[in-house]
This record gives C-alpha cells, structure tokens and sequence, in this order.
C-alpha cells in the first residue's frame, strides 16, 4: 500500500492574501490564464502558480505583488496587502516547501549531514526526529511523490555529502538499512544519487539545500535549519545557490563509484 501524502498546513494571512487578490482579478473579469501572462516580473509564470497563490499554497514575491497591482490597476492597495499579510508572517517548517517538493518537475537535492528526507528509511527517520511516530509517518508519506503514477514523478537528484555515511543514526543495524536502500534507489526509485567527497572547498559546506524546478521553469531553494525552512525565489538568492551547487557537483562521484562507497562504508563501519 501507497504512503498517505501528507497535506501542507495552510496560513490563514496567506488564504487572507488570495482571496483578495482573487475577488481583485475577477472583478476585472480575468482569468487565472490572463493574469499569469500579465506577470511580467517572472518569465513563465502558470495558471497553476496563479492557483496557488489565491488558495493560499504558495507566498508570492513582493514584485509580483507590485506587478499584478499596476495590471490591476490598483493603487498600491495590493501591496499593501503584501506588507501586511504575507511580508513579515511565520509559517510552519514545511508550509511553504510542501506544494512546491509536490508539483516539482525536478529537484536537486543537496544533503551536507543526514540523508535527504525523500530517501530516508523508517528506522532512520524516527531515529533521527527522536522516535516521534507523527513525525516519522509524515516524512515518509513524503516520498510516495517518488513512486506516485499520475502525475509521473519528479526528475531527482541526491547530491550525498560522504560525511552522512559515517555519521551514525539510531545504531548500526539502521545505518545498514538505510545504506541498502541508498543502493538500491537508483534502480527501484529512478532518481540519480551521488556522493560528494568530504572536502572544504566547496560552498556547500555551509548548509544542506534542494534545488526545485517547476512545470513553468522557475526555480524555488529550500534551506533548513532548526527554527524553520526558508523558500528563496529572489535572483540574487538563487544566483548564490547555484553557485554552491557548482561547487558541489565538481565534488561529485558518478553514480557507479558512488555506489561502491557506500558498500565499502557499509561494510566497513556499519557490520
């Protein structure tokens, strides 16, 4: 049986924000197809990412907040609304990422010290969220997007840090499990995994991030630390992440000799 897939929580000032900017767009007798080749701030922008900003599933940048109220013709007043609703807000961990990890058309996966989510088994992930079974079940409902028929699932590529083979999860039975299933993904889940050697000289260093390509071709970083996860859309933002990711994938081993260091880890440290 399938994992269930877990739903993102929804923020009241984001749903707030939507609504608004939906009731604005109808009034002109828009549609979401209309409004998104409107968006010249993004290149590209969907029908699909207009959805989701007025159902309150993503947070739009205050650009395209200034750019739908010019095309509105609104004064300000969306913008307003952007300080006010969207701007300064929290929200949980995964609120903004989930959505975005779901309807992703690919996704780069950087993983400096635990092994990715998505890849994750059982016994590591609760090991790791300190036996929370809640938890636990949510991350690994996150992974049926790996093995979901309709829509296909996301091209994906996990870039492993060599560091998180030898950093012990839970005991040595669990690292074994989840090194065999590190193995196995390339064939059983289609995804791409290399190992990053442990060096550095590289920006990857400073955090674990991934990497989400869109349907539309935007692109949307995810970081996470222990507060919180942040999403980053600006240019300058992104600009700094690809170059990390340069400097990682010059790091990388194909995925054939990264296979074997994971075998020679698991035999060597996790027997």
């Amino acid at each position: 049986m399938a994992p269930r897939r877990s739903r993102a929580k929804v923020s009241p000032s984001l749903v707030a924000f939507g609504r608004r900017f939906r009731r604005f767009r109808e009034a002109k007798g828009w549609s979401q197809e209309n409004v998104a080749r409107r968006a010249r701030d993004g290149e590209g922008v969907t029908s699909q990412y207009i959805g989701q900003v007025e159902t309150g599933r993503t947070r739009c940048t205050r650009d395209f907040a200034e750019t739908m109220d010019r095309e509105l013709e609104l004064d300000g007043e969306l913008v307003e609304l952007w300080e006010d609703l969207v701007k300064g807000a929290e929200f949980p961990t995964w609120y903004e990422w989930l959505p975005i990890e779901e309807t992703a058309e690919e996704l780069t996966c950087y993983s400096l010290s635990l092994v990715h989510g998505l890849l994750q088994t059982p016994g590591y992930a609760e090991a790791q969220l300190m036996g929370d079974k809640k938890k636990t079940e949510e991350r690994i409902a996150r992974q049926s997007i790996l093995t979901r028929q309709s829509p296909p699932p996301p091209g994906c590529t996990f870039l492993v840090d060599e560091g998180v083979l030898l950093r012990e999860v839970g005991n040595a039975q669990v690292m074994r499990e989840q090194c065999d299933h590190l193995i196995a993904a390339p064939e059983t889940l289609g995804v791409s995994l290399h190992i990053v050697k442990m060096r550095g000289e590289h920006g990857g260093n400073i955090s674990s991030f991934t990497i989400a390509t869109m349907e539309d071709m935007r692109e949307v970083a995810y970081f996470e630390c222990p507060a919180r996860g942040f999403t980053l859309e600006t240019a300058e933002e992104l600009t700094a992440t690809r170059r990390a990711l340069r400097e990682v994938r010059a790091m990388t081993l194909p995925i054939d000799q990264s296979l074997d260091v994971i075998r020679k880890v698991q035999a060597e440290r996790w027997t």
